[in-house]
């Protein structure tokens, strides 16, 4: 679904994530993820460069903050594809962030996702499905939710809710003497 974002919206930046877990087929160093040691990721982490990090299904996940910054300060608007402890982390640092939960049709539709993909063992496919378990309880603490059972319908709905926040905060801004 972000792909098709992407494709229709210029002026935006998808953060590359930092993970310790290793590559899946096809996936490459710095496009589809910052691969790290376990080490590296924990010496980001204690130097305080990452915007916000967790503990998935036995490997760590983090977003650098310099990225982010460097384009929000330039006027992109950034996509950040995290979880819940991560957005509770980015709500925390970045009060101002706007939060979307990206729902599966069903816990059902989202198995049979995982299932097809061929890159997880069943361990992981469990342990994934659990945390969406949990995750879909707390839906109440994002800004909006988008389910994502089409993907073209629900890329114009998350584009419509980008749009909608940028003029509620060039509202919110305008008249200010610093950049807000």
């Amino acid at each position: 679904m972000l792909r098709e974002v992407f494709a229709r919206r210029g002026k935006l930046y998808f953060s590359i994530s930092a993970t310790t877990r290793p590559p899946r087929p096809g996936e490459r160093d710095g496009v589809d993820y910052l691969f790290l040691t376990r080490e590296k990721f924990l010496e980001l982490l204690a130097a305080g460069e990452l915007l916000e990090h967790a503990e998935y299904v036995g490997n760590f996940y983090g977003t650098p903050a310099r990225p982010i910054a460097e384009h929000t300060q330039a006027g992109d608007d950034a996509v950040l594809d995290i979880e819940i402890q991560g957005a509770r982390q980015v709500k925390k640092r970045l009060p101002d962030a706007v939060s979307v939960f990206i729902a599966p049709p069903s816990l059902e539709e989202l198995e049979r996702r995982l299932r097809g993909r061929s890159t997880e063992s069943e361990e992981k496919i469990l342990g994934r499905l659990e945390t969406a378990r949990r995750e879909l309880g707390h839906t109440d603490e994002y800004d909006y939710v988008v389910v994502n059972d089409d993907v073209g319908r629900a890329a114009g709905e998350l584009l419509g809710i980008m749009e909608k926040e940028k003029m509620r905060r060039a509202a919110r801004c305008s008249g200010e003497p610093e950049p807000c």
